[in-house]
């Protein structure tokens, strides 16, 4: 499976041939002006939460790209009202079937408000089921005991996860939050776009491994591979 990753929280999977973009924040971060939003393509968009920083490039790439919406109900329907037709609200735990696998909602312990200050709703995080890959993005989120029960919902070959503390989990609760889901891999996001989240990331790097955990940190704009069990 191929991973991209846009900076910040924002990254495209390919799975069963269907891109999957996550919290799409690129124009406004100044890392990532290298990319231009017009040539990302998208099948579905999925939103972890209503922050700016996870939803500002959101409706751009819908109307570009013709792509699902897939967010909480709140965040679907403020999206709907702005014109996008092609939209599939969801909650957490909440569970629904799409044509490249299934996405499952689970709790992610934050705040959530639209860029406009309505109400964003619950902020979620994701379990990705397919016959190629499964995997968990976590969102913004603390370090919560919920995240015990993700494997009993899928076996997970790599969890996206914040490192980049202060708003959210940093990297000591990160792996223990890898340890929660049972995976051996982690992809970083979160960290280093403000000052409030620069992290060392050598020190996480080595964090993970005394853990015996492997943290990957692709630069903004690579694509990895990531091999399902």
């Amino acid at each position: 499976m191929q991973l991209t990753y846009y900076g910040h929280s924002c990254f495209s999977v390919v799975v069963n041939n269907k891109k999957l973009l996550f919290d799409p924040f690129i124009t406004p971060n100044e890392l990532a002006k290298d990319i231009d939003i017009n040539n990302i393509q998208a099948d579905y968009i999925l939103l972890s939460h209503a922050h700016s920083d996870h939803v500002a490039d959101a409706e751009a790439i819908a109307k570009s790209t013709g792509a699902c919406i897939v967010a909480n109900y709140e965040i679907a329907m403020w999206y709907a009202a702005k014109g996008i037709n092609n939209y599939h609200p969801m909650n957490t735990g909440g569970k629904k079937s799409f044509d490249f696998g299934t996405v499952k909602c689970v709790n992610a312990i934050h705040s959530s408000c639209l860029p406009d200050g309505s109400n964003g709703g619950n902020p979620m995080g994701f379990i990705i089921t397919s016959d190629e890959i499964n995997f968990y993005y976590a969102g913004d989120t603390a370090l919560t005991l919920d995240m015990q029960l993700i494997p009993m919902f899928a076996n997970i070959d790599f969890a996206v996860l914040p490192i980049g503390d202060n708003f959210t989990m940093g990297m000591d609760d990160a792996v223990q939050a890898a340890k929660m889901v049972q995976t051996k891999m982690v992809i970083g996001v979160h960290y280093d776009t403000f000052g409030f989240i620069k992290i060392d990331t050598q020190k996480a790097k080595e964090l993970f491994k005394q853990n015996e955990l492997e943290l990957r940190l692709p630069a903004i704009g690579e694509t990895i591979e990531i091999a399902g069990s």
